[in-house]
């Protein structure tokens, strides 16, 4: 009993008012103060994920125990051994960490290169990935506030290589639509919890260097896949993407671990109760009576719920509207250079390559203000200030436009192709530092729920990016008709 601690209130993530954010009411009774009150909960395996399930059919059924007027008290709840306790996530070794950060990012680069296959008919199976991968991290992350990363993360993901690979074997259109939306689907959920896990593991003082890698993975994969797309046919494009993604979820199986404070409290219990005969030990996470409707209720609407405030709106409103518009740029790409220059599939995809290069130059100027963030973070006594993240986005903004402008003007093939790379470099360089400042906001504004408030952005910017690119053929012909005719 020496390992068990009661609730610390200055802990980041079991000070929580459960009541207001799962419903559960813990607050203590009122013939015994000193005792927190907990619902009866179906007993199943422990080790089953179902074990957090329950049906309204066994919860209505009265089960009776001479016991079951007794509530336990405080001190069998399992806690950390305080804030420098290495079995928290936030204490694991630096090395350990980069390993999270990098096998993360790297089940994201194999899915973000699917983004990128630009043919006429393709411009449809990539609205359909998209809308499937904005509609995923809706299930995906706020299940894995439920289960852990891994459990949210990793079956879904073995799921969307085998559709990847049904993409690949498919003999009609029909086919390749209906599996490019369920790959996207399914390929979301490393996506969806990244920013989740990096909150876990990362201080705010140290987030923004993590997720950089993050945001390379998710900006170079859409940059690098027209290049690797115009050396391939389209089938082996798709073999290899499912090889990688299968190749990186073993890797991800051997090394990564959970990194969900709560569902490593409801593991370190579980561990608790067999090796000291002690059943009452348990996490607070686990003592929620997590019903299929409650789950719904509770889980399926919060990225709703969050979207709906107007930080949330706003900053995932114009993160989702740049988002869209870089991906209307990657469908104009191929009509700027190689339908009006001439070039083939291989040499017009190289100027992605600048538009690469910008995003490096935007992950750059997100590592420079973690100087001016640390600053802000230690005149605040060490708790997040999500405004200091915001800088990087107003510079980005400038840049952004000016890509824009830089890009659209100098489209011409009598113009020489270094403007339009120009523009590509400063747009790059824009949508990064705008993309990657709006994510380390909200992951500092919504701590606990930051897998959810990702999952809400990315829906949004998803379905942006869905949309954009079926107007890009049409109105890029109509304004070129219309202003460059010489």
């Amino acid at each position: 009993m020496e390992n068990v601690k009661t609730v610390a209130e200055d802990d980041d993530f079991t000070s929580l008012d459960l009541k207001k954010s799962t419903g559960f009411d813990a607050s203590p009774s009122y013939d015994r103060p000193e005792i927190l009150s907990r619902r009866p909960t179906r007993m199943l395996d422990p080790r089953s994920p179902m074990s957090r399930i329950t049906s309204s059919r066994t919860q209505n059924r009265n089960f009776t125990h001479a016991l079951s007027q007794q509530k336990t008290d405080a001190g069998a709840i399992v806690n950390f051994e305080g804030k420098d306790d290495p079995y928290r996530p936030m204490n694991w070794p630096q090395r350990k960490k980069v390993i999270t950060v990098v096998f993360f990012s790297a089940d994201i680069t194999p899915v973000a290169v699917e983004y990128g296959v630009s043919t006429t008919v393709s411009t449809l199976g990539i609205t359909l990935f998209l809308l499937g991968f904005g509609l995923g991290p809706l299930i995906w992350a706020p299940l894995s506030e439920v289960y852990g990363r891994r459990m949210a993360v990793f079956p879904p993901y073995f799921i969307g290589a085998c559709f990847t690979f049904a993409t690949a074997a498919s003999k009609d259109l029909q086919s390749i639509m209906i599996t490019r939306f369920f790959a996207g689907f399914f390929c979301s959920a490393p996506v969806s919890n990244t920013g989740g896990v990096l909150g876990d593991i990362f201080p705010p003082a140290q987030r923004a260097a993590a997720l950089a890698g993050y945001s390379m993975a998710v900006a170079g994969g859409p940059l690098l896949s027209p290049v690797v797309a115009g050396a391939l046919i389209a089938e082996s494009f798709f073999k290899m993407t499912g090889m990688m993604m299968l190749f990186v979820l073993v890797l991800d199986l051997l090394f990564l671990d959970e990194t969900f404070p709560s569902a490593l409290l409801v593991y370190k219990a579980q561990q608790l109760r067999y090796e000291t005969g002690n059943w009452a030990l348990h996490a607070k996470h686990e003592e929620w009576n997590v019903t299929i409707s409650s789950l719904a209720h509770k889980y399926l609407v919060r990225p709703f719920q969050l979207l709906v405030t107007p930080i949330l709106f706003f900053m995932s409103l114009y993160a989702a509207f740049v988002y869209g518009i870089v991906y209307l740029c990657f469908a104009a790409f191929p009509i700027e250079f190689q339908e009006e220059r001439g070039w083939n599939q291989l040499v017009g995809a190289l100027p992605f390559i600048a538009t690469l290069i910008g995003t490096v130059i935007g992950a750059g100027a997100n590592l420079y203000n973690t100087k001016f963030y640390v600053k802000k973070l230690e005149a605040n006594n060490m708790r997040p200030v999500p405004e200091a993240r915001l800088p990087p986005m107003m510079v980005g903004g400038i840049l952004f436009a000016a890509g824009l402008f830089i890009f659209g003007w100098t489209s011409s093939k009598n113009i020489h192709w270094i403007g339009p790379c120009i523009g590509a470099v400063l747009l790059g360089a824009g949508f990064l530092m705008i993309f990657q400042a709006s994510l380390n906001y909200i992951i500092d504004t919504f701590q606990m729920y930051a897998a959810s408030a990702v999952a809400a952005v990315t829906a949004l910017r998803s379905i942006f990016a869905a949309v954009f690119p079926l107007f890009a053929a049409p109105s890029t012909f109509a304004l070129h008709r219309q202003y460059f005719r010489y």
